[in-house]
């Protein structure tokens, strides 16, 4: 990796664009410090500060900062013999957005390759080389982390839906957060926080909102008494059923059945 120019923390106003549409003729890394818009090659993407891109010297790109500040370290350089295998290992993909969550490190890092690149000190170059090196390191690791992470939340995200699925369809014996919370390996309150974020809806909401949804469906495809219905929907009795019903929908299961 050959340094052409290296810039820490430069900051731009609110009308500041950088617009390329032919590519910057070389390679880039930004470390992109606030929330920004980024154009690649056609494809508009919301960057949250934190966040990482490498540019193809060939590729058109556009970005400017959403707020009144655009900040950003830069660097471009050419590649040597080896290092787009070396890129490859590391997982630093061209084109692409990383969300990294913490770039202190590596910022001071490229301010203190800045210094050795414009330096004319004793073994200036050897040292920026080395710093380069631990540069790319420090990012291949935060990539890392950065794709488990987002597997991980995959994962977890797909574990919610299915449960989420099962509560819509049989919510009589859904209806134990405790339960659930250790079916997907969680504390209680860690659960009900990752519900939320998740679905936009609490769990024992959530838990209401399925009820009502198959009591519904159940008054209007089946001839099963209010009581029947309650049961099969998880209530201990016709009497709450009722009620919550009327709460949340405004009239009573009966009157809800003779409307249609």
């Amino acid at each position: 990796m050959k340094i052409g120019s290296i810039g820490y923390n430069y900051s731009h106003s609110d009308n500041f664009v950088m617009d390329r549409p032919g590519g910057n003729g070389c390679r880039l890394f930004l470390l992109i410090k606030e929330p920004s818009i980024f154009i690649i090659d056609g494809t508009e993407h919301k960057v949250k500060e934190n966040s990482f891109v490498m540019f193809s010297p060939a590729v058109p790109c556009r970005y400017y900062g959403q707020g009144s500040v655009y900040t950003d370290d830069w660097i471009y350089f050419d590649f040597e013999e080896g290092d787009e295998e070396r890129f490859s290992e590391l997982g630093i993909v061209p084109d692409k957005i990383f969300y990294l969550g913490n770039i202190e490190e590596l910022s001071q890092l490229v301010r203190l390759m800045a210094y050795e690149h414009y330096s004319h000190e004793p073994y200036h170059e050897e040292i920026e080389r080395r710093f380069t090196e631990i540069f790319l390191l420090k990012l291949g690791r935060l990539i890392s982390t950065s794709n488990r992470h987002s597997q991980i939340y995959a994962d977890k995200s797909s574990s919610f839906i299915r449960l989420r699925s099962r509560l819509y369809s049989m919510p009589d014996i859904a209806d134990d957060v405790d339960k659930m919370a250790a079916e997907m390996n969680m504390s209680r309150s860690g659960f009900q926080h990752a519900y939320k974020k998740i679905f936009g809806v609490g769990v024992k909401q959530d838990i209401i909102n399925g009820r009502l949804e198959l009591a519904k469906r159940l008054l209007i495809s089946t001839t099963l008494s209010v009581k029947e219905i309650a049961e099969r929907c998880g209530y201990s009795s016709e009497y709450s059923f009722m009620r919550q019903f009327k709460e949340r929908c405004g009239q009573t299961p009966t009157q809800f059945r003779s409307c249609l």
